[in-house]
Order: C-alpha cells, then sequence, then structure tokens
C-alpha cells in the first residue's frame, strides 16, 4: 500500500506507481499527486487538494487520512478522486512558501514570476487538474482546496467561494451547510487561487476551506473539524450526510481588497485581530501615500488582515454580510 505522505515528505519516487485494492485502483501521477479509480460505476470527478501553504498542516493530516481509509477499506470509493499535496518542498520545510505565494500563481499568472518551484509547481497543477478532468467529460466536477488561516478567527471553519459569473452548485451549497461551516465569503472579482482556477478554467464547483489556525504536525485538534472530515468521507463514498444541526451560516461577500502598493502602507489594525472582526463605518483601516480606505458600510468585516504581504498583493478583505437570497444558486 502506497503511503501517500510519506512518499511526500521523503521526495522520493514510489517503486511501484500504480496498482489496486479491492476497492479501487489507483496512480502516482508525480510528487504529490495521487488519482484513486472506484471499480464501479461513479459519476462524480473530485479534487480534494491541500498543502498548497506548506505550513497549514490540519488538511494535510485530515487528507492523508482519508487516502489511508480509501486504501484500507474503511471506505468505499464511489468518485474518480483526485489527491493533491499542493506545495512538498514548502511542506518539508514547514513554511507557507518558499519564495512567493503560490496561490496567487494559478490562472496563468505564475508566468508574471521568475522561473522557480513554485510557479513551476503551479503550472503543473494546473495541466494535471484539466487533464483529470478532461479525461471524463461525462461526470460532474468538483474540487475544494482545504487550508488553514494565518491567524485566529471568530469563525473557526469557513469556505470562499471563487467569483463566477454562472450561479453556484446547489448541491455543493448544501454540503457546504452540512459540514457545519460557520461562515461562507462570496469573491466579487478574479483571483489567482487553485479554487479560483477549477472554478474558471475547469466549469468545477470549487471552494476553498479554512480550517482553523497553521500548526505544526502532530499539534492540531482535528475534532474540532469532525463535520468537514464526515463531509469528504460522504463526498468520497456517495453517503447522504446528516442535516445540518447548528445554526444558519453566516454569509458574507468582498466589498473591498486592501492591496499593499507602496513600502509605506499601514494596515491600521492590531498584529493580533482575529478574522471576522467587525469595524463601523468611517473607521480608518488602512493608509499608503496617495490613498486610505474608511470603512464604507455601516459595519464591515476583516478578513486575511497582514500587512507584511509582497507588494501588489492584499494585505486585508473588506466583507459585508449578505442574505441567501443574494447568493446566485442553481
Amino acid at each position: 500500500m502506497l503511503n501517500f505522505l510519506s512518499i511526500t515528505l521523503s521526495g522520493d519516487i514510489p517503486q511501484t506507481t500504480q496498482g489496486e485494492t479491492s476497492n479501487l485502483k489507483w496512480q502516482w501521477l508525480g510528487e504529490g499527486v495521487l488519482m484513486l479509480t472506484p471499480h464501479g460505476v461513479y459519476t462524480q470527478s473530485v479534487v480534494i487538494s491541500a498543502g498548497i501553504h506548506g505550513n497549514e498542516t490540519a488538511p494535510i493530516e485530515i487528507v492523508n487520512q482519508l487516502v489511508i481509509d480509501l486504501f484500507a477499506g474503511k471506505l468505499p470509493l464511489a468518485v474518480r478522486l483526485l489527491v493533491i499535496l499542493g506545495n512538498p518542498p514548502a511542506i518539508r520545510a514547514g513554511e507557507r512558501y518558499l519564495t512567493a505565494d503560490i496561490n496567487r500563481m494559478f490562472g496563468g499568472r505564475h508566468q508574471q514570476y521568475l522561473s522557480g518551484d513554485e510557479p513551476e509547481r503551479a503550472a503543473y497543477l494546473e495541466q494535471v487538474v484539466v487533464n483529470f478532468f478532461d479525461a471524463d467529460s461525462d461526470s460532474t466536477r468538483q474540487h475544494f482546496d482545504l487550508h488553514t488561516a494565518i491567524r485566529g478567527s471568530h469563525h473557526t471553519r469557513f469556505g470562499l467561494l471563487p467569483y463566477q459569473i454562472a450561479p453556484y452548485c446547489a448541491d455543493m451549497f448544501r454540503w457546504l451547510q452540512d459540514i457545519e461551516l460557520d461562515a461562507l465569503v462570496m469573491h466579487t472579482s478574479a483571483g489567482g487561487t487553485f479554487a479560483h482556477f477549477s472554478s474558471e478554467f475547469c466549469s468545477a464547483a470549487s471552494c476553498t476551506l479554512e480550517l482553523g489556525k497553521a500548526r505544526p504536525f502532530g499539534e492540531n485538534q482535528l475534532a474540532q473539524f469532525k463535520g468537514i472530515i464526515a463531509g469528504l468521507e460522504a463526498l468520497v463514498s456517495r453517503r447522504q450526510l446528516l442535516a445540518r444541526a447548528t445554526g444558519k451560516i453566516v454569509l458574507y461577500r468582498v466589498v473591498k481588497s486592501l492591496l499593499k502598493q507602496h513600502s509605506d502602507f499601514k494596515l491600521l489594525v492590531a498584529d493580533d485581530t482575529l478574522n471576522f472582526t467587525p469595524f463601523k463605518r468611517g473607521t480608518l483601516l488602512s493608509e499608503q501615500p496617495n490613498d486610505s480606505y474608511h470603512v464604507q458600510h455601516e459595519m464591515e468585516w476583516i478578513l486575511f488582515p497582514n500587512p507584511r504581504v509582497a507588494m501588489g498583493l492584499r494585505a486585508g478583505i473588506m466583507l459585508v454580510q449578505m442574505d441567501e437570497a443574494e447568493l446566485p444558486i442553481a
């Protein structure tokens, strides 16, 4: 049996790159990329990725355990599945990234970077995902990219929907509710994330899932993500999930990205500000030469505040709450 995470951490090529169990056929496609195909009939092609940022270990542990259970036959496989550990060198180093943030490079944006491991990896992952989906055009397509946040959050488990012109998939939205997400954020402009790439270029129902705060391997409290773990198990085995037991998911949409465009950029929030901290209308949040941002709505919530990002990247995202009726679903 292939030990997916161990092989990825070692950087070695496995002695055997394909095989089968009573449950599935498997093929190691390259470093950190594994394809699993059920023996029986399937109607869905699913991509589950983690480790796009190398220090976000909880999703890596969750995905690896999913693979172990599928190989052991503890879970039946009922979808065609591509499992990706996104940035193996950064995972081995325990760093978010080595040269630049790979999750800003998708959709061809890697061409704007100097040659290096991360731009090359982004280009490779794009091709892997396109090939995977194109190989079976009759299946429905889904992609869930698992992350953890740099800082703590008022919502421990939340999702980010990529901007898209078409309505979001109703089945995916139901699944996101049933895995007990606390909140869901709708982007309102195109971005360079992995989830956005699969939505825009592969027409997949996709979402970025954020699970708690980044911690070293072995220090994650995976019990707090039991709803998401159960959801992934149900997804790959086509089992019915229990309906949401907690209160309604809180919905937000993006109204402003705070872009760092000058070396004198200042983000006027405390270093320990939690994700989804609210600010009242008129509050000054960022300053740089010839530009400042005051809260425009009665209340706005900040997401991913980080003044230490590279030039040209967002140092925070401002959100407003919205009703479910405002979320386009079909």
